[in-house]
């Protein structure tokens, strides 16, 4: 009677409730851990990228440091308020293609999706170099050696990444607890400072600051608002990925992003109050998080924590691409702009081909690059800023077609995030297009083609299959398998018991060169045909050349010729070896024949395997 009167779904008393992957999927704190990285590393180089441009303005234009800073990180507040609202619209993730997909069309979706994959990738690739460089900076004798380094490197993180997106946010939540808690604590003691403890690590290097020192105009300080923004990659990324998160998956996403941008706000804030009070000048070979390491704590353990948290969490900030990138590829999967093989999900909910897609392109980004962080820089960014851009002009008109309660406030708040990140696209785009920049303004397009090759690819595809349209009843046909053989043996006979059991008509076919050894060969095997007598005929095909498949496949358009209304099938039989290298002992006459009827013919292949364990 209880089972009658129980709730729907309840799990009988004494048994495991099922395992609906739950325990694979992301809370708000392995969220943080697992999605943030990018974008807390770039507090390593935000501010910096920031001084280094208004240095060229010298002393008085690093006073403009601060405002700068504040200006981004009321960005940043934009950013994240659009994202929260971006993970309640779109909960199945996607971020910026979702957004513009669905309010700008599906060519403006592509080309975020496309800004997206290749900010990711260039994550990936900078992220190690750039921790790679801060190690060989403090072992000089491993930098000849940084690339095979940086590989290391990447096949670690992917191989973490594969067993599961909680397990790398397991294993990167301590180094990023380390890192935030040394910066904040760096921040901290650094208000109490009047003075710098320590400026021994900027000692004996030479100032970049500018000798002719030009004026601070608006151009300079569009230029450092645009490198600054460097420090906002990786918002997004929780976006693009709530579907890993637990449910409530849109509170759980909600709360990290928000946690995000309050600890990355602080950060940046914090750190550029530092470099004013202290008066910090940029030199050439340090950087500037280690002469505020340097000033705050000294030149002590606390500095070293400091440069070895930074190392660390450089390296793994590229963890951000591979919990982002294969959702947002899972998406573009269901949606026909990629191979359906994309949107396929191993054990504890691991995209595993776009992990590997990510870690194969990003290696090839390292080879090329040689393991150099100023090779790949410049390309890096841009494709984010689009993406920033395309989803608040798309969340603008998700407001203006909603228009629920306060939506004129959201819209503008939306739409001026969005001229901010739009200014920043143009600048940071104009400033490096010499410097490498304009392979990316030529790759998002042929990367948007790709897409849409992709998906008329599946148009035709499912239009030759009738998708969506009732087939015809199915109808039963004659049929006729022809199994090829090359000698007697147990293998045969399965072979041929399971044909029987396909087909109406049984055909074994045998292929006979014209060497003296083959012709032997073949009347031995017809000679104990005729005495086994499986009731099967014997095919002899003849064939001049030294060749398997085609005589094979010639035959099967002979008779489909000559059987029109009859369905040829090709059984092959091959050996399933007991261990994987003996794979390597087999004379791969089985594929060689199913490559060749496949190409020449439409027969039915079908291939018997026989288990020698």
């Amino acid at each position: 009677m209880s089972l009658l009167t129980s709730e729907p779904g309840a799990v009988p008393a004494g048994e495991e409730p099922p395992d609906t992957g739950e325990r694979h999927r992301l809370t708000a704190v392995t969220g943080l851990a697992a999605l943030s990285l990018d974008a807390m590393a770039s507090v390593a180089y935000g501010p910096e990228a920031i001084v280094l441009v208004l240095a060229a303005a010298g002393a008085h234009g690093l006073g403009f440091t601060l405002p700068v800073t504040l200006a981004i990180a009321a960005l940043l507040a934009v950013l994240v308020a659009s994202y929260r609202q971006v993970i309640a619209a779109f909960p199945d993730g996607g971020g910026s293609y979702a957004v513009a997909r669905r309010h700008l069309g599906a060519r403006t979706g592509l080309v975020a999706a496309a800004s997206l994959v290749l900010d990711y990738v260039l994550n990936v690739a900078v992220a190690v170099t750039a921790g790679v460089a801060a190690l060989t900076s403090a072992f000089p004798e491993l930098y000849a050696d940084r690339l095979w380094i940086c590989l290391a490197v990447l096949a670690l993180i992917t191989g973490v990444n594969l067993r599961g997106i909680v397990e790398s946010a397991k294993a990167f939540i301590v180094p990023t607890a380390v890192f935030v808690g040394s910066v904040l604590v760096l921040i901290v003691v650094g208000l109490f400072r009047s003075a710098p403890v320590s400026t021994a690590t900027a000692a004996g290097h030479a100032s970049v600051l500018a000798d002719n020192a030009s004026g601070v105009g608006a151009l300079l300080l569009l230029k450092a608002f645009a490198s600054g923004c460097a420090a906002l990659t990786g918002v997004e990324a929780i976006a693009n990925a709530v579907p890993s998160f637990r449910v409530p998956r849109v509170r759980r996403a909600q709360h990290a992003e928000i946690a995000l941008g309050a600890v990355l706000g602080v950060m940046l804030i914090g750190l550029s109050v530092l470099i004013s009070r202290f008066h910090l000048q940029p030199v050439q070979g340090v950087t500037v998080l280690a002469q505020l390491a340097d000033a705050s704590l000294g030149h002590g353990w606390g500095f070293y924590v400091i440069q070895f948290a930074t190392m660390i969490l450089l390296a793994l900030s590229a963890n951000t691409s591979f919990g982002g990138l294969p959702v947002l590829l899972k998406l573009l999967a269901r949606d026909n702009h990629l191979p359906h093989v994309f949107a396929l999900k191993a054990d504890r909910q691991v995209h595993r081909h776009g992990v590997l897609a990510l870690a194969l392109v990003s290696a090839a980004l390292l080879v090329f690059s040689g393991g150099d962080t100023n090779t790949l820089v410049p390309l890096f960014s841009i494709g984010v800023f689009v993406g920033f851009t395309l989803a608040q002009v798309g969340m603008v008109r998700h407001w203006w077609l909603e228009r629920g309660p306060g939506w004129r406030g959201k819209a503008l708040l939306n739409g001026f995030g969005a001229v901010l990140t739009g200014v920043a696209t143009v600048v940071v785009t104009a400033a490096k297009f010499t410097d490498g920049a304009w392979l990316v303004v030529v790759t998002l397009p042929l990367l948007v083609a790709a897409f849409g090759a992709v998906h008329r690819a599946y148009g035709r595809i499912g239009e030759r299959l009738g998708l969506g349209r009732i087939p015809e009843p199915p109808r039963r046909e004659r049929s006729m398998v022809i199994v090829p053989v090359s000698s007697l043996s147990r293998l045969t006979s399965q072979a041929l018991s399971a044909a029987a059991s396909l087909g109406d008509e049984v055909r074994a076919v045998t292929v006979c060169h014209s060497d003296p050894e083959d012709r032997a060969q073949v009347r031995a095997l017809e000679r104990s045909w005729a005495a086994w007598d499986p009731g099967v005929p014997l095919v002899r095909l003849t064939c001049e050349r030294r060749t398997l498949g085609r005589p094979i496949a010639a035959y099967v358009r002979e008779v489909a010729a000559a059987e029109p209304a009859t369905r040829v099938t090709v059984l092959i039989p091959e050996t399933e070896p007991e261990r994987l290298w003996q794979r390597l002992l087999q004379n791969q006459r089985g594929a060689v024949v199913a490559h060749a009827v496949r190409r020449e013919t439409d027969a039915v292949i079908c291939r018997l395997r026989f288990r020698l364990a």
